[in-house]
């Protein structure tokens, strides 16, 4: 899973900015030039309504500032983003140049994406059990390069914008309570408590204060000394109180309204609803019935896969007694939060001297292992990967859940650590960030199908790597491949055929390897979170297929090498130009 940020907004500003860049060193043709204004005036308008994504891609003037999320700010959004696809609709496509054409289709994804957003008012489920308005405030500034005593006062307004913010998502989430668009029960009772953990009476104790124990020397200690001071106020008097409203609002009126139902086409305007998360998230338009099909199918061949494993493994048992095994057995797990890491590391470091087998070109950016902060644990995935920001303080961070430790099995330590880390999502994500003769903001360019079916894919790669040693590790992996496959029945499933909670997690038990716990907080997950689970699995199918074509029709001459390089040299894209582009390139190389 990659990253902390509400996946729409960052991935498209980002995409539009991905899109600048093209037409700028692309533009030949007045086609060509007329829409690198479109763009630029478009990337103005994101920087201007997206400060927290601005501030991570390094461009200095808006961190001491939270985006605006009220009625007028998402009518004003609406109206420049449709004058802003109607311009480019106007534009002659035979005067595009070949490049600034595929410029132009992806902006118009991008734009047709949010406008459905902000039409569909999502902003009235602003929070799952994965990503949240107020974490996205919390880690707004971390990693951030703050060296002078401007980038604490700006760090100290940003605090003090708290308050606003968090009340303007609590009153889209009341217009949520009064149009029935709300999270279910299960989810708000795993939520709360989350939210609660963040209020601290001494303000020193709350992660926002972090900042202020790491002041520079090249400050005076008077300077300092005011700055704290200042700093744990405006937590104490705005940070504080803001989230105590938020926690008692999810503790009552929120809770009271949550739904028993489950599934996002049972919300009103359902069936739009989870039609526009498939399209963000897997990039294609496709119904959920014909995912729902590929996914069966998945778990009928990776079962077949795993029942020869257990016989190859000499093991005597069926599945169930294979899996119980498993997870009770204590050689699989760690009993310190500190082991765990340590072979996280482990694992981490072998991946990394063998990267240049597979791979010509490698990112400068290193990564780190560190524990998923405390207060958010209990309900939170297994790991996820959170990327530096530019110009920041700090490398990659593959984030991993030490809550726990009888749930966090070690034989399928291995495939997440090539998922969060390398050769996935840190390897491609910063080789993203370190494009060559590009504007910054192409850089982190995120697309879920194409993020996380490349994390899947690594996990796969794992296996050409030699990087599982045993059966239970390669069983592990396999139970990962399952469980993606498992995402796209039950996802589909609880949003559109109507199954219940104890459905999808005896589905995902029974065909599975994961530890209860784990099982408990996935499930929780595709029901909070429509759409997201499916990237995994689509995005890796798509990938899959493009290297047997590769494989196939470029036969000795296919260099495995070329074939990564060229598949991660553009950043993220929607599955079907990156089937293009990919098509394309096996021309090329024939």
């Amino acid at each position: 899973m990659h990253t902390l940020f509400h996946r729409r907004t960052l991935s498209i500003g980002l995409l539009l900015s991905f899109l600048l860049s093209f037409s700028a060193t692309q533009a030949s043709t007045s086609g060509d030039e007329a829409l690198a204004i479109i763009i630029e005036d478009h990337w103005q308008y994101s920087l201007t309504e997206n400060p927290i994504m601005a501030g991570r891609m390094g461009i200095a003037g808006y961190n001491d500032r939270l985006p605006g999320v009220t009625a007028s700010d998402r009518e004003r959004r609406l109206k420049s983003e449709r004058k802003l696809l109607s311009r480019l609709t106007a534009l002659d496509e035979k005067s595009l140049s070949k490049q600034a054409a595929v410029n132009r289709q992806l902006l118009s994804w991008v734009l047709q994406n949010s406008i459905e957003a902000n039409e569909l008012f999502l902003d009235r489920i602003p929070l799952n059990t994965f990503y949240s308005f107020y974490a996205e405030a919390l880690e707004a500034s971390s990693g951030l390069a703050m060296r002078t005593e401007q980038d604490y006062r700006d760090y100290i307004a940003r605090i003090r914008d708290f308050g606003r913010y968090f009340d303007e998502h609590l009153a889209n989430m009341r217009a949520g309570i009064a149009s029935g668009f709300v999270l279910p029960k299960i989810v708000v009772q795993g939520i709360a408590p989350t939210v609660r953990a963040q209020v601290y009476a001494d303000p020193k104790n709350s992660s926002l204060y972090k900042p202020f124990t790491e002041l520079p020397s090249s400050l005076s200690a008077a300077t300092q000394q005011k700055l704290q001071a200042e700093g744990a106020q405006a937590i104490a008097d705005v940070a504080m109180p803001a989230f105590a409203r938020v926690a008692e609002f999810m503790e009552g009126d929120y809770l009271a309204a949550a739904t028993d139902s489950l599934g996002a086409e049972q919300l009103p305007g359902g069936k739009d609803y989870y039609r526009h998360a498939i399209r963000t998230y897997v990039t294609l338009d496709m119904a959920p019935e014909k995912i729902h099909q590929i996914g069966l199918a998945e778990v009928k061949r990776i079962k077949a896969e795993m029942q020869a494993l257990i016989k190859e493994s000499g093991f005597t048992g069926d599945f169930n007694a294979f899996t119980h095994f498993l997870r009770t057995d204590p050689q699989f797990y760690a009993e310190t939060p500190e082991a765990l890491l340590k072979e996280a590391a482990y694992i981490a470091k072998r991946a990394d001297y063998k990267l240049p087998a597979f791979f010509n070109r490698l990112p400068r950016m290193p990564y780190g292992i560190v524990p998923v902060p405390e207060e958010i644990a209990p309900n939170y995935t297994t790991a996820s990967y959170n990327p530096a920001a530019i110009g920041g303080v700090r490398g990659g961070a593959y984030w991993l859940n030490t809550h726990n430790l009888d749930q966090r099995p070690l034989y399928e330590l291995s495939a997440l650590t090539l998922h969060e880390a390398v050769p996935g999502h840190h390897l491609q994500g910063a080789l993203s960030q370190e494009l060559e003769n590009v504007p910054n903001f192409r850089r982190n360019l995120y697309l879920s199908a194409f993020g996380e079916g490349w994390g899947l894919y690594a996990e796969r790669l794992g296996i050409e790597m030699d990087m599982y040693q045993t059966p239970y590790e390669n069983f592990g992996r396999l139970s990962y491949e399952m469980w993606r496959a498992c995402r796209l029945v039950i996802d589909t499933g609880i949003h559109s055929q109507g199954w219940s909670r104890q459905r999808a997690l005896d589905f995902l038990a029974d065909n599975t390897s994961l530890s209860k716990d784990n099982v408990r907080a996935e499930v929780d997950r595709y029901i909070s979170w429509p759409g997201q689970a499916l990237s995994y699995k689509m995005g890796e199918i798509k990938i899959r297929e493009l290297r047997a074509q590769a494989e196939r029709r470029l036969g000795k001459s296919f260099d495995i090498r070329a074939f990564h390089d060229a598949l991660l040299s553009d950043g993220a894209l929607p599955l079907s130009m990156l089937e293009n582009k990919m098509l394309r390139w096996i021309e090329a190389q024939k």
